[in-house]
């Protein structure tokens, strides 16, 4: 039986409310609990008087020493009996060691860089001047100390004019001139080491601000797991949603379903995402620099208006969640961990010596690189000088002569190449960037009423289906900068099944735009020859990777979740990556770079920028339980894409692939042809596992079949619920599984279903 003792600055555990909670818990899962405090430790007799919960009471216990020590108590008011506790570590493992305040946790982060994009800047206030050049670049900051709890003491400033402020603390508002401000910092600095940050908040659309807990904890078996992931909600009136300040909570599903509709489902595995994996690498920074391993943290993160997470703090001692079953769902992972932590010693000290190992070798090969090479590393900068010298004129020309603004038209690519570049733009600008797959007329209309004059570029996204169409955007809202991804079959059956009356459609974008603007296009597109580009009197610059291109991608490779590539940038080499998988994403990044680097962008800028967040469900990636993985692109769907998504599929999976493939829409008279094609592909791909769904799809099962395919690997289903049962039966550990269709035959919910069922 496994003994874990409760280690805790009180003497008396019936002032510790969560200990009856760890006894009766402890018990239930067949393990001896006590609690005590340092000073009841007997080293020569190795036991400690502790108290032992029995019979409604707690009653003292002369106990010997424990497999494991369950570290409960304030670190500040332990620190007292800090020679006790030490002598104890050398014998008995412990948990939850301290990762830091939250200074030094952000500062780890940052140094690891892996999560710095996370971060909000942020700066220790030593004194007022500093506080005052902070606001010249954020006109609103949060003013809190360094190692506050339950936010207490935070004071958010905004500055109103040029000498006035206004504060806000807890609901109240209070105008002050600089001199009265000074006076409230230097006040507060006298009682501590105080931080600012700009001042970035998540809003309902009721305006409530908000913010998300994710408690995340090691199980009985050493894996994180999510506890809990709950937003809070700030009382009105008031911007601190923390609970003590009189916030309140919600069920998780029904807040982003309220208040991100369809895209719920996608934020909750963003945030889950993030979550454990933030855990993970905090954990590795921990073993790597301090030879110890933490067990439970607690993240407050917010979603800017373009859902990027920000993250607000980390806590290494969160409080419990503030619902009885979920303190319950802490305590029982607590004792769970505690016991698999008293039965691995070995495998989890050997683990610790791997992380401390390559951290020392990595140390390592970065101080020979350093001495070995630094002629190398001051070439690029070098090389680029004297191509940088002589083109300013036309790499600043589109920002000097009017506001950027860039449309984006093709029959596949338009959102990400959007998304890609509003990433890269908004690393040095304020810009506008058209909503998810916001792209029709009407959306354009509403477009232009938001955008104002704070903008420093807008970047729009002109959806088409019919003639005259991209016309009718051109009216509204003139580019001067154009995109055009390329020209594929996409609503091909609305054109009489001919290709040439598609691209005449998007050429309307061509002979609506400003014509002595940029015009970017595919070179490798063969469809994008019948453009009509003849009389476009502006610059016109290609993207390519197969030919010859004025942004050509070369030494393509496919990563875990993304993409690498090369590219020549101002007379240097670049390394490349993206987060999202396919190479016909990389055309769409490319897209992006073209354009940015012509409005004057860095190298750097752009390598930065294209680290995007990802339009949703587009080859999104759930890693499931049994090693499984499930490909979510389940938005748009032409022929062109699924052949891209076919690609992923073939390229990322580990063992069996398994392609569900939904039906396509308004192919006209090719349909018949593309679902033919479509088949023959699948078998040429080797796929292990192929499904069709919906109308009249079972015609590419049909023409794998014919190809070679065994029958036995194709199947077919109108009714979604069937296909489920199929999937249930079917499925093993290690498949990848593509599930591919449009927004309207639903596919995406056999994604959750796939995802719910063999959910980690």
């Amino acid at each position: 039986m496994t003994i874990i003792g409760m280690l805790h600055h009180r003497l008396d555990p019936r002032t510790v409310i969560k200990s009856y909670a760890f006894a009766a818990v402890a018990k239930a899962e067949g393990a001896q609990f006590f609690y005590f405090t340092p000073k009841s430790v007997d080293f020569d007799k190795r036991s400690i008087r502790g108290k032992v919960y029995e019979n409604g009471d707690w009653h003292e216990r002369t106990m010997p020493f424990p497999d494991v020590i369950y570290n409960a108590g304030s670190p500040e008011k332990l620190s007292v009996s800090k020679d006790i506790i030490e002598k104890l570590k050398k014998d008995i493992p412990f948990t939850t060691y301290s990762i830091g305040n939250k200074w030094n946790v952000m500062k780890r982060l940052k140094e690891a860089k892996e999560f710095d994009k996370y971060l909000i800047p942020s700066e220790i206030v030593e004194n007022v001047d500093l506080l005052h050049k902070f606001m010249a670049f954020h006109k609103k900051v949060v003013f809190k100390p360094i190692d506050g709890r339950k936010g207490k003491g935070i004071y958010f400033i905004s500055k109103v004019g040029r000498t006035n402020f206004e504060v806000k603390k807890d609901r109240d508002i209070t105008a002050y001139s600089k001199s009265q401000l000074d006076e409230l910092i230097r006040g507060q600095l006298s009682t501590g080491t105080f931080i600012v940050q700009p001042y970035i908040q998540s809003k309902t659309k009721s305006g409530q601000i908000y913010d998300f807990r994710l408690h995340v904890q090691k199980n009985g078996e050493g894996k994180w797991v999510i506890t809990t992931i709950y937003p809070r909600v700030a009382p009105n009136g008031s911007i601190i949603p923390n609970i003590n300040n009189g916030g309140f909570t919600n069920y998780l599903d029904p807040f982003l379903e309220q208040e991100f509709k369809d895209g719920a489902y996608d934020i909750r595995r963003m945030l889950e995402h993030f979550s454990l994996s933030l855990a993970q690498h905090l954990d590795e920074i921990q073993m790597a620099q301090f030879g110890e391993v933490i067990d439970e943290i607690g993240i407050d993160i917010g979603l800017d208006e373009n859902q990027k997470i920000w993250m607000y703090e980390v806590n290494w001692r969160p409080g419990c969640p503030p619902a009885f079953y979920l303190e319950l769902d802490v305590v029982i992972n607590t004792i769970r961990y505690a016991m698999y932590l008293a039965k691995n010693q070995q495998q989890i000290k050997r683990e610790i010596r791997k992380y401390r190992k390559n951290k020392d070798s990595s140390e390592e090969r970065e101080l020979v690189e350093e001495k070995a090479l630094p002629e190398e590393k001051a070439l690029p900068e070098e090389k680029a000088l004297p191509e940088e010298k002589a083109l300013p004129e036309e790499k600043t020309l589109a920002k000097e002569k009017a506001l950027p603004i860039i449309a984006i038209t093709g029959s596949a690519g338009k959102t990400t190449s959007k998304a890609f570049l509003a990433s890269i733009l908004s690393v040095k600008w304020n810009i506008f960037e058209s909503k998810d797959y916001w792209n029709t007329t009407e959306h354009t209309i509403k477009h232009k009423e938001e955008i104002n004059a704070s903008h420093e570029a807008v970047v729009l996204e002109y959806g088409m289906a019919y003639p005259g169409i991209i016309t009718n955007h051109c009216s509204i809202i003139q580019p001067n900068i154009s995109i055009i991804t390329n020209i594929g079959l996409a609503h091909v059956g609305n054109f009489d099944g001919d290709i040439k009356g598609v691209a005449k459609a998007k050429s309307e974008l061509i002979h609506g735009m400003d014509q002595n603007g940029l015009l970017i296009v595919n070179k490798d597109d063969e469809n994008s020859k019948y453009l009509e580009m003849q009389q476009f009197k502006g610059k016109i610059l290609t993207v390519g990777i197969h030919g010859n291109a004025d942004y050509k991608a070369y030494d393509i490779q496919y990563k875990d979740i993304g993409m690498t590539f090369k590219i020549k940038l101002q007379g240097q080499e670049m390394a490349m990556y993206i987060p999202i998988l396919g190479e016909h994403h990389v055309y769409n990044a490319l897209n992006a770079v073209a354009v940015a680097d012509y409005l004057g962008f860095s190298p750097a800028d752009i390598q930065a920028g294209l680290n995007f967040k990802k339009p949703p469900r587009r080859l999104t990636i759930y890693n499931c339980s049994d090693d499984i993985t499930v490909i979510d692109d389940t938005v748009h769907s032409h022929p062109q894409g699924v052949r891209a998504a076919i690609d992923v599929l073939t390229n990322i999976a580990k063992k069996r692939k398994v392609a569900i493939i939904g039906q396509m829409r308004e192919l006209g008279d090719l349909r018949e042809e593309e679902y033919r094609k479509l088949g023959e592909y699948i078998y040429e791909q080797d796929i292990d596992l192929f499904i069709t769904y919906g109308f009249r799809t079972e015609e590419m099962g049909a023409a794998a079949k014919a190809k070679g395919m065994d029958p036995s690997k194709i199947y077919h289903f109108l009714n979604k619920e069937d296909l489920h049962v199929l999937l249930e039966k079917v499925i093993k550990p290690h498949d990848t599984i593509l599930v591919k269709g449009a927004s309207k035959t639903n596919m995406f919910d056999t994604v959750k279903f796939l995802d719910q069922t063999f959910k980690e």
